[in-house]
């Protein structure tokens, strides 16, 4: 069965039951209750310094992040939120620790979540002052556990960051924040080792309702982190747990967010740009497919709609794997291959404007897509 960009059909072999948690909202966001999985990353540039925030919110944004974290932590930090705030398209949630004042600048200043610990805000007085902030000003929060900054009375309880020691944090945060009849948030429970964090993540999942945010928390480098993050955040989406993802990594933030959807995409769980798919080429190949995947994944980084491209490098699984794409590429011989749109064959094309042609057969079709969605869409409005 050929779906091309049917990205609603699931096959049943594919199809993840996700965890029924109750909804919270970050800004316009929803979180949870069934809402597609957000991705979210976090800026690296001094708060204080408004612009250098900004933009790279806005690269940030650019790359398709649904949420940002912004940190926040002294009084002219949360000064230049304010402005942050107001020039930021995406909900931004502001990182808080320790101090309870930073929390309560931050809500007045328009975050939409607040990033906290209440068992390290201090005094039950401050604690019920920045709920009650949050609640004045439309604020969620995000309860943040990690291994490496458990209680110490967990630490002697448990004799090492362990999942019962993470969930009971996690819980006896969150048991803070209903005392004071406040249910507008979701927990993490982090850890650097990702057999760790799957762990207190499964367990937390059974015992609670509200809204998960996955992270295996520190990851590392970008190639090193990449992998420990998709194995440690796959097994966890596969088997339904999370509502929204952070990919932690010692890279540029954008690459965080290019993570997250990749691995999202990957488990068909949310769909966003070109998936390409291609083969890691060998003698056969009729063209250099590495590099040419290299260029159109650079050329077609501005399509943000959900489509397939098959690049192989000849016509061993070429023709085969061009049946379940929109768009297709097979090498063949004498510097020229065969171009498919959806499955059938389009016609020859040489290798010299191969690049070319396919990036001008993509941008076409989703141009189409992007038409009948919104013509859907708006049949759809019409009906209600």
């Amino acid at each position: 069965m050929t779906a091309h960009s049917d990205i609603g059909h699931i096959r049943p072999w594919r199809h993840i039951e996700r965890r029924n948690s109750r909804q919270i909202m970050v800004g316009k966001v929803p979180v949870g209750g069934g809402a597609p999985i957000t991705v979210q990353s976090m800026t690296n540039t001094p708060t204080t310094d408004a612009a250098a925030t900004i933009d790279q919110i806005r690269q940030l944004e650019e790359a398709g992040a649904d949420i940002v974290r912004v940190s926040c932590p002294d009084e002219e930090s949360t000064a230049a939120f304010r402005t942050i705030a107001r020039e930021a398209k995406v909900p931004l949630v502001a990182d808080i620790h320790f101090h309870y004042r930073r929390g309560i600048e931050a809500a007045e200043a328009g975050a939409a979540c607040l990033r906290i610990n209440p068992g390290n805000i201090g005094s039950p007085d401050r604690v019920r002052e920045v709920i009650q902030a949050a609640k004045d000003h439309g604020c969620s929060m995000r309860i943040g556990v990690n291994a490496g900054s458990l209680e110490r009375h967990l630490l002697e309880k448990y004799g090492e960051p362990c999942p019962d020691a993470m969930v009971e944090s996690a819980l006896d945060h969150a048991r803070i924040l209903q005392d004071h009849d406040f249910h507008e948030f979701k927990i993490s429970v982090k850890a650097s080792d990702p057999f760790l964090t799957v762990a207190a993540y499964q367990q937390l999942a059974e015992v609670i309702d509200c809204p998960l945010h996955l992270g295996v928390t520190e990851a590392g480098p970008l190639r090193s982190g990449t992998i420990k993050s998709s194995i440690g955040l796959g097994m966890m989406l596969w088997s339904g747990i999370g509502d929204t993802i952070r990919v932690s990594l010692a890279a540029d933030p954008v690459e965080e967010i290019k993570v997250g959807f990749d691995i999202l995409k990957s488990l068909g769980l949310r769909h966003r740009g070109v998936n390409i798919i291609a083969c890691p080429s060998c003698a056969r190949q009729g063209f250099n497919v590495i590099e040419t995947v290299g260029v159109l994944e650079e050329r077609l980084a501005h399509v943000t709609t959900p489509m397939s491209l098959s690049i192989i490098g000849c016509v061993v699984n070429g023709p085969g794997e061009a049946l379940f794409t929109d768009v297709g590429f097979t090498g063949g011989g004498k510097g020229a291959g065969m171009v498919y749109l959806a499955g059938k064959i389009a016609g020859k094309q040489d290798n010299a404007g191969m690049v070319d042609h396919i990036v001008e057969l993509v941008e076409k079709k989703a141009a189409e897509l992007d038409a009948e969605r919104a013509a859907a869409k708006a049949g759809l409005i019409a009906a209600e």
